[in-house]
């Protein structure tokens, strides 16, 4: 995160500045990136009066269109709010009464020094130029084109070096991608084997679809082997789903040993596995995948929803061989025949051109700095992996955590407790908090402040109204 620096300006100091850094995106945003800061340690206030624009533009050295463009998009966020010739002021919090301060949603933050709208007109000015519409507004055959798949291979070489591009099957994102895998490798009544944790779109796509999912006992690395064999021998298992990397909701990361260990038992149990890994690319130093250790065992999703936006709908599935590939868009092509072209072409377009680094890099930016809001705000016993959308937070003895989840949501914080997740038959006390669900960093900074008083307090006795 940029640090913050002081300019003198006469006998006024400028604290809230920082340094422009390149490649960081538009002087402007990032201008307006300072005052979120700002506001987020309380460095700026409501009330406080910024410096005219001209003369800002000077101390920055900067020219007066790149200020004014910062100020235009600060008073667009509500951040300030100009009183004609007396100057422009920081804004009071505006009071929502409708809007609830959203930490229970996981997806990622957006970036503060992205231009998400001018990326997006001229990716879709792109595609628009270099691909026959008709082509964007018909069916096809499903899987991606060979430029598609070239671009998820793209997408994964960070974690798999060398990716065949021929293995790979473009998805309408991850959910669609986990039901297609469990109608492809089991049958009704068959058991898939996962972590105590576990995320709730596994669960509801089992249950749907007629399959139970049983959970074996973990340890500080994750999953046990001796767990995962057990659970085999004792309800004949042959799926097996890991969330290795950032796990949701714990933030725990499996070290690269566990998943050897994995890869070799489940191998040895002639356990398929589906390593659903969203977060991989915004972890720092992640280890390599499962399916690296067991690649005719494994079948890997990586959904762009989680670090670059829901919005694209798309995931890769990197699947063993051409076998297993057939047979998971056979099952695929049931219920989702497609994934939608005009999105697709976007995204191949926006990995080819390397916008999609960029927006990654500044929401792995955006992440870190939430993070250290979250740690600067919340004292509590707190589950970070550096780079994570979201934490898991431990509470107090005199919160449960659906208690907790209640009384934040009556009071409008929405979080999510730890029994949304747990297949097991005890969640543990504790709730996810997502820091992605609020746009900016100052709103999240109250929400942040609001629970932490609400877990300062105990829960009040609830007593029927009589009338």
């Amino acid at each position: 995160m940029t640090q913050p620096k002081s300019i003198q300006e006469g006998v006024q100091t400028i604290s809230w500045i920082g340094d422009f850094v390149h490649q960081a995106g538009p002087r402007y945003l990032q201008i307006v990136g300072f005052i979120e800061r700002a506001l987020s340690d309380e460095r700026l206030r409501p009330g406080d009066r910024l410096p005219p624009q001209r003369r800002l533009a000077a101390l920055l050295k900067v020219d007066l269109t790149t200020v004014t463009r910062a100020y235009d998009e600060a008073k667009r966020r509500n951040l300030l709010q100009a009183h004609g010739a007396l100057g422009t002021y920081v804004a009071a919090p505006k009071v929502e009464l409708t809007q609830m301060l959203d930490l229970s949603m996981n997806i990622p933050p957006p970036p503060a020094d992205v231009d998400f709208d001018d990326l997006l007109k001229q990716g879709l000015s792109q595609v628009l130029m270099r691909t026959d519409t008709d082509l964007l507004m018909t069916y096809h055959l499903g899987g991606g084109s060979k430029a598609d798949r070239a671009a998820g291979a793209a997408w994964l070489t960070p974690m798999f070096n060398s990716v065949e591009p021929e293995r790979i099957v473009v998805c309408p994102g991850a959910q669609s991608a986990l039901a297609a895998l469990i109608l492809a490798l089991t049958k009704p009544g068959d058991v898939i084997v996962s972590e105590p944790a576990v995320y709730p779109g596994l669960r509801s796509a089992a249950a749907q679809l007629g399959r139970r999912v049983v959970a074996a006992e973990t340890d500080e690395a994750g999953l046990r082997p001796d767990a995962l064999e057990k659970a085999c021998r004792q309800h004949g298992a042959r799926l097996l789903y890991l969330n290795p990397t950032i796990q949701n909701p714990t933030a725990r990361t499996m070290p690269e040993q566990r998943r050897r260990e994995i890869a070799r038992t489940a191998t040895r149990c002639g356990v398929k596995i589906i390593e659903d890994d969203p977060y991989w690319l915004l972890a720092d130093d992640a280890p390599p995948p499962v399916a690296c250790f067991a690649p005719e065992q494994v079948t890997y999703i990586s959904t762009l929803s989680k670090c670059l936006t829901p919005g694209l709908r798309t995931a890769f599935v990197l699947l063993p061989d051409a076998e297993s590939r057939e047979r998971f868009l056979v099952a695929l092509r049931s219920f989702a025949v497609m994934a939608t072209p005009l999105t697709t072409a976007l995204t191949t377009q926006w990995i080819h051109d390397g916008s999609a680094a960029r927006l990654l890099a500044g929401v792995q930016a955006e992440a870190r700095a939430r993070q250290d809001l979250t740690r600067q705000i919340l004292a509590s016993t707190l589950h970070f992996s550096s780079g994570g959308i979201h934490v898991w937070l431990a509470l107090p003895s005199y919160w449960t955590s659906q208690d907790l989840a209640r009384t934040a949501r009556a009071e409008g914080l929405a979080v999510t407790s730890s029994d949304a997740f747990y297949a097991g038959p005890k969640s543990p006390n504790a709730i996810r908090i997502s820091l992605g669900g609020i746009k900016d960093r100052t709103r999240l900074a109250a929400a942040l402040r609001k629970l932490s008083q609400l877990l300062e307090r105990k829960p009040s006795i609830h007593r029927d109204i009589v009338i």
